[in-house]
């Protein structure tokens, strides 16, 4: 059940990495059209900075799931080939522990943040006035996504600690060996 649940996520935070990137292409658009009517007719659409920015936040958000998948997190390893090998499922493990408990302190404070904006109702201090729950709560959606993920990764990694599947846990949430890291560029 829990490896079907893993399918499913890894699924779900590849369509969500689509819809972020969708929103920065989208933004580049638009800040293409405002330079080109900046200066072919002095005119400005206005606020494409803004909505850009917001975009680029989501997207980042949306997608940091996909990257956990894909081991794509930046990690310093240094001392990992210092270490017996049996330990590194156990490290592996403690620092995606420490990346999740990371995330779920952001999501905390997103989480008041966004409490905050509704009760308030709190908009920016551009002309464009946008509600700023608007880019918040999709934000806070991808960084509790995340966590989501996380915890599900460390409960299959655990399961899968626990059955002596060494390469498996290695797969799920390890550091990607270079061939892997070649693999992948070819693909």
């Amino acid at each position: 059940m829990l490896e079907r649940l893993l399918t499913n996520t890894r699924t779900l935070s590849l369509w969500l990495t689509w819809i972020g990137g969708t929103l920065i292409v989208l933004s580049a658009f638009l800040v293409t059209a405002e330079v080109f009517l900046r200066k072919l007719f002095n005119v400005s659409i206005g606020g494409a900075d803004e909505i850009s920015g917001y975009a680029f936040g989501v997207a980042t958000a949306l997608a940091l799931s996909y990257a956990l998948f894909e081991r794509a997190h930046i990690r310093v390893d240094a001392l990992l080939g210092a270490i017996p090998k049996v330990l590194h499922g156990a490290i592996n493990l403690l620092g995606m522990l420490l990346l999740v408990s990371f995330a779920f302190v952001i999501v905390y404070n997103v989480w008041s943040m966004v409490g905050d904006t509704l009760s308030n109702g709190s908009r920016s201090i551009t002309p464009m006035r946008v509600p700023l729950a608007i880019p918040q709560i999709p934000w806070l959606l991808g960084w509790a996504f995340f966590v989501f993920s996380g915890l599900l990764l460390c409960l299959v990694a655990l399961r899968r600690m626990a059955k002596g599947d060494h390469a498996g846990t290695q797969d799920l949430i390890g550091v990607k060996s270079l061939d892997e890291q070649i693999q992948d560029e070819t693909v």
